[in-house]
């Protein structure tokens, strides 16, 4: 009747282990080996995150690269257009200045064959003006005054409305609608400055 008495000592008899011990083992292995795989999950997702962050990195000095280098080429052609931007202009007044030198050149002319000469030199530099869109602003007695394209001298009383334009000075000129010089006026105060 002993034995039974020893067998329910648990000092002499050790723990048996239960199914689902022996299967998937200890409690503690199962931690263990769940925390290795977060391990291994956050190892992959920082190692996928690195790679993304290079990329971008690599992305980021490229485009930085291509804006300087956009950046340099605009300022070469700013450089380039102020530097060469007269060009046309300049080709264009050359037959002028040669219609002028020949002029010169000729000696016993009669004024009427200066007169001709110096008309078809003055066509010559209009149509070099056409060419490079440089146009002349000469405003009629009447025309409104545009402080814009007119500078005003002074006034003067006039029959013509005021504010208008009651004498052109000096022509001014406009080169693709932005004016090189205005031209200079005399601008109507009015029919009531003139009574008085």
């Amino acid at each position: 009747m002993s034995a039974p008495n020893e067998s329910l000592d648990p000092k002499s008899n050790p723990p048996v282990d239960t199914p689902e011990q022996l299967e998937g083992g200890t409690g503690q292995d199962q931690a263990q080996e769940t925390e290795l795989q977060a391990q291994e999950d956050w190892a992959t997702l920082l190692s996928e995150a690195q790679e993304k962050v290079a990329l971008y990195h690599d992305e980021l000095l490229r485009a930085k690269a291509d804006v300087e280098n956009i950046r340099r080429r605009a300022a070469d052609d700013v450089a380039k257009a102020r530097k060469f931007g007269t060009e046309s202009f300049a080709e264009s007044l050359i037959p002028v200045r040669d219609s002028l030198e020949a002029a010169l050149a000729q000696t016993g002319q009669t004024a009427e064959s200066w007169k001709d000469g110096v008309e078809v030199t003055l066509r010559q530099l209009n149509a070099a003006f056409e060419r490079n869109l440089l146009r002349e602003v000469a405003p009629v007695p009447g025309d409104i005054f545009d402080p814009h394209r007119h500078q005003a001298i002074s006034t003067v009383p006039s029959d013509l409305p005021e504010d208008t334009v009651a004498q052109l000075l000096q022509k001014g000129y406009t080169i693709a609608d932005r004016v090189l010089r205005p031209a200079l006026v005399m601008v109507s105060a009015g029919k009531s400055a003139q009574e008085s």
